[in-house]
């Protein structure tokens, strides 16, 4: 039995699916399992994170810790891990899982397994599986040495369990030491969509530069909101600026692990297939019968997608309404 540190993510008073998965998969392992909850006003979460399989939260607030910096998270995390004894820190493959924790394992002396698809459990030791190549071929990555084993893990790859409502966690209120900062926040406030972030959705539909303009996004957003589904985009269509790059799927952008994932007019080339392919289920509409993205598609459809979305976002009403 290994003593599993995860670290929580949360965005304006939600936990994130992420967290459930790491925390789900290392109880189901039988292990020790804790939860480092990093924020400031956050003590209401740490009863949902005993439902998820935490047995302790290490409750970490301060005004500092409101809003994310890689340097603040880095330090308490890692006072946090180095005090507790962990075996095992796991963190979410997100936008800031991939920012603070390499220098996490930094401060502990130790190395990290990035953007892990697999996790097995053995003892006190983990081993991980992770994409490598751009996602051409996949590792089996062991930790030798002392320390804790650090990983992070790409959300959907999991999968998050269901809550039990009879469990706890133990809180343990922590006194962060967050010294003299040298990073200054700048915070920015974006416009919510009431759609599901690309890395979080189980379903997520994509469009490249095929789409010709922004106001063409419309017709995915339309078929997207019948399916509660994110939208994303090629490096192509945000590089012309039909997307913000917050929506953006592939080696710059984010990487996702849906359970559908649905690709408008995307040719398939090597940098977003990397930030696709572990998918479980890929559909592709593309008018070139030669486009890559065929490749790795599980159901492929050569066909105009004007032609073809509004007729999909129909057909996807009728059988939502029944």
């Amino acid at each position: 039995m290994a003593k599993v540190f995860v670290v929580v993510e949360h965005r304006d008073g939600r936990l994130k699916k992420s967290t459930f998965e790491l925390l789900g998969a290392s109880a189901a392992a039988g292990n020790e399992t804790h939860a480092i909850l990093l924020g400031d006003g956050v003590a209401d979460l740490a009863k949902e994170l005993g439902q998820y399989g935490a047995s302790k939260v290490h409750l970490a607030q301060n005004p500092g810790l409101k809003l994310y910096t890689a340097e603040a998270y880095a330090k308490v995390v890692s006072d946090i891990v180095k005090a507790g004894g962990a075996d095992v820190v796991l963190a979410s493959h997100s936008p800031t899982g991939r920012d603070f924790m390499p220098r996490v394992a930094a401060r502990l002396n130790v190395g990290l397994a990035s953007d892990c698809t697999q996790l097995a459990f053995e003892g006190t030791k983990i081993k991980a599986r992770r994409p490598v190549y751009a996602g051409k071929a996949t590792v089996e990555v062991e930790f030798l040495g002392a320390g804790p084993q650090c990983a992070t893990v790409r959300p959907n790859a999991l999968g998050a369990p269901k809550a039990d409502a009879s469990k706890n966690a133990e809180v343990v209120n922590v006194t962060p030491d967050l010294g003299a900062l040298k990073t200054k926040v700048v915070e920015v406030v974006q416009g919510a969509s009431g759609r599901p972030d690309v890395t979080e959705a189980s379903i997520v539909v994509s469009g490249g530069r095929s789409l010709k303009n922004a106001e063409n996004f419309k017709l995915l957003e339309e078929m997207a909101d019948v399916l509660g589904a994110a939208v994303g985009a090629s490096r192509a269509a945000v590089d012309a600026g039909f997307r913000p790059h917050r929506d953006q799927v592939g080696q710059t952008g984010k990487v996702v692990s849906p359970a559908l994932y649905i690709a408008c007019g995307i040719s398939g080339a090597i940098q977003h297939l990397a930030g696709m392919r572990t998918s479980k289920v890929i559909v592709a509409i593309n008018t070139d019968p030669e486009a890559p993205i065929f490749q790795v598609a599980d159901y492929g459809v050569v066909c105009d997608l004007f032609t073809l979305v509004p007729l999909l976002k129909e057909e996807f009403k009728k059988i939502k309404e029944h």
